[in-house]
Order: C-alpha cells, then structure tokens, then sequence
C-alpha cells in the first residue's frame, strides 16, 4: 500500500497563525472548509497567497489545505504565503533559492506596537494647551 504523501508547514504574520498541508493532487484550495474564492475574497490577497506556488511552477500540482486563525485577511494571507513556500521547501529543497530570493521564506517582523499610559494610542498624544 503506498503511503500518502503530505507536506505541512506553518506560517505567521502580524496576529494571524497559519497550518498549511500540501498533497499531490488537482490544484484544489480550502481554507477553513471553505473555497480560497470565498474565504479570501479580494483579488490582491488570493494573488498574493498564490505566488509561491507560482514562482516554482507547481500550481496545479497540489491540493492545499490551510487553517488560519487571528488576525485579520491580510495578515492571514500573508501567514498562508510563508506557510506554503516553507512546505514547498520541504517538498524539494532545490526550491529554496529561488523562494529565498523572491523573500518568500522571511517572515515579516512587522507587529502593532503597543499603547501607552497618558496616550491616545501607540504614539499619538492628546493636544497640547500651554495655557
């Protein structure tokens, strides 16, 4: 019996978490049981999580599974991105390079900075009366 062969990997960015499974198939996406159409229904976001798969040109070769939690679409789109070139990686590493060099596999530091005492927000204060 051939075993099924499945890559997984995990991707983040800002507050959102993403679970990526890869399995040779059809081209199939579902993210949270739903269609990637769907779920992520802005153009730019679906482009942007389809680059990777893309780039390496297997993008009818497989289906992808994602589960994503926190955060809102953009930051989602952007974990399932990393998610998926870091499971390409472990599909064939002779991909590594051209993903590096595309900044596939850097994960965006970028996160909210946090509010402050006697501030409105992270750096905007309340106005200033001299008298």
């Amino acid at each position: 019996m051939e075993e099924l062969q499945e890559f997984s990997a995990t991707g983040r960015r800002k507050e959102a978490t993403a679970r990526v499974w890869l399995r040779p198939g059809s081209g199939t996406f579902e993210v949270n049981g739903r269609d990637m159409a769907w779920y992520f229904r802005r153009d730019i976001l679906m482009i942007q999580i389809l680059q990777p798969l893309k780039l390496t040109g297997t993008s009818g070769k497989f289906d992808v599974l994602a589960r994503v939690k926190g955060g809102g679409l953009s930051g989602q789109a952007g974990a399932v991105r990393l998610a998926i070139a870091r499971a390409l990686v472990l599909y064939d590493p002779s991909l590594r390079k051209p993903l590096k060099q595309a900044g596939m596999l850097t994960r965006d530091p970028r996160e909210k900075e946090r509010k402050k005492y006697g501030l409105v927000k992270a750096r905007k204060a309340f106005q200033f009366s001299k008298r």
